[in-house]
């Protein structure tokens, strides 16, 4: 366990130097820190991503009055993966987590067995992202906003992810794309609804009609390296996840989303995101239907200088929250991004302005990020 309450603004901006200073040099295209070979077969590589913020929110001092004046460590990721035999490769990650209580862990974010077997049939089996939507198969480090989607409310048991098995493969190099898992969504434990254990299954089919994207994962946007046109539709279903031993009831789950990106050479790069979620927890819990639209601009050419070049990219992204039940109110949400593209995904600083409206008798907030990302 990590504890610390001191310093933390001069942690931030001796991080925040280092980074700077070794990108003077020119910046990295690698998504891995290295590689160790063992031998023909077997290696391993490492790497590490890291998220950090300024964050002004509106009435968020304790004053009540005034504006939060915060630096947040957002995330603080180490990366490992390998190849154990011909066929058989694995992947451990690790997170930065705090809780409400204020204290700080380091969690086991991915730790998955992997069985490549062809393109066409792979099994993992672990903890990893379960087959879900664009936003969740991205995470925060290849989203284009800087904040996760809040209308996106699937199950999972830390960052998006759950404990389980799946199948997937792809045609056309991942033209087509199908994954299918079985998860522990909601465990079973004394005196909770799900009694008799039964699992979260998962599905996802994605139809690309431009470029194809190869893999498990996803992202929101590749800054122009490829032209994208994809459709993605996702369902999940547990039995009994919801409500108390007496009264269980089930939760169903599904969505659609979409991405189209396109490189328009000098113009630069138009990319338009979208996604509906529908959520139904046989009236037990919080239930209801979301979305959200995002379009972002890579301007063309590179601008700064002192060996740091980068893309400009404005982003504006809209969401709405829709709950059922009798007084229920909608949520709305503005974001409008302003980002610096230094090195794709590897390398990124966003200013971010947001208002957020919970509805009802809610304060309606706005504030003000200015985030970091750096990952080798």
């Amino acid at each position: 366990m990590i504890r610390y309450r001191l310093g933390r603004t001069f942690v931030f901006l001796g991080l925040l130097g280092i980074l700077l200073s070794s990108f003077a040099t020119g910046p990295s295209t690698a998504h891995a820190g290295g590689t160790i070979k063992i031998d023909d077969v077997r290696s391993v590589s490492v790497g590490m991503g890291l998220r950090t913020s300024f964050n002004m929110i509106e009435d968020a001092a304790p004053s009540g009055e005034d504006r939060s004046k915060d630096f947040s460590l957002d995330s603080f990721r180490f990366y490992m993966a390998g190849q154990l035999h011909s066929i058989v490769s694995f992947e451990f990650n690790t997170d930065y987590d705090t809780s409400p209580a204020g204290t700080e862990d380091i969690r086991v974010l991915d730790g998955v067995l992997k069985f490549g077997f062809s393109d066409y049939f792979n099994v993992w089996i672990g903890r990893f992202l379960p087959p879900s939507d664009r936003s969740n198969l991205s995470g925060p480090y290849y989203l284009n906003a800087w904040d996760f989607p809040f209308v996106q409310m699937y199950p999972a048991v830390f960052a998006g992810r759950d404990d389980g098995a799946a199948i997937w493969g792809m045609l056309g190099k991942g033209k087509f794309k199908y994954q299918f898992g079985a998860f522990d969504g909601l465990g079973a434990t004394a005196g909770g609804p799900n009694e008799k254990d039964n699992l979260l299954y998962a599905g996802r089919l994605t139809l690309n009609l431009w470029d194809p994207e190869a893999g498990y994962y996803n992202s929101s946007t590749y800054y122009g390296s490829m032209n994208v046109l994809a459709i993605g539709l996702v369902a999940m279903t547990q039995k009994d996840a919801v409500g108390t031993a007496g009264a269980a009831g089930d939760f169903t789950g599904w969505s659609v989303d979409l991405l189209a990106e396109r490189n328009l050479g000098a113009a630069g790069v138009a990319t338009l995101e979208g996604a509906y979620y529908d959520y139904d927890n046989d009236g037990l819990a919080a239930e209801g239907k979301g979305y959200f639209a995002l379009v972002s601009y890579l301007l063309p050419g590179k601008f700064g200088g002192a060996g740091i070049e980068g893309g400009i990219q404005p982003m504006v992204r809209y969401q709405k929250f829709e709950p059922d039940g009798v007084g229920a109110v909608d949520h709305d949400r503005i974001d409008v991004g302003l980002s610096y593209i230094i090195d794709g995904h590897n390398a990124r600083i966003t200013a971010t302005y947001f208002k957020d409206d919970p509805g009802g008798t809610a304060t309606e907030i706005d504030g003000f990020r200015l985030g970091l990302q750096f990952q080798i």
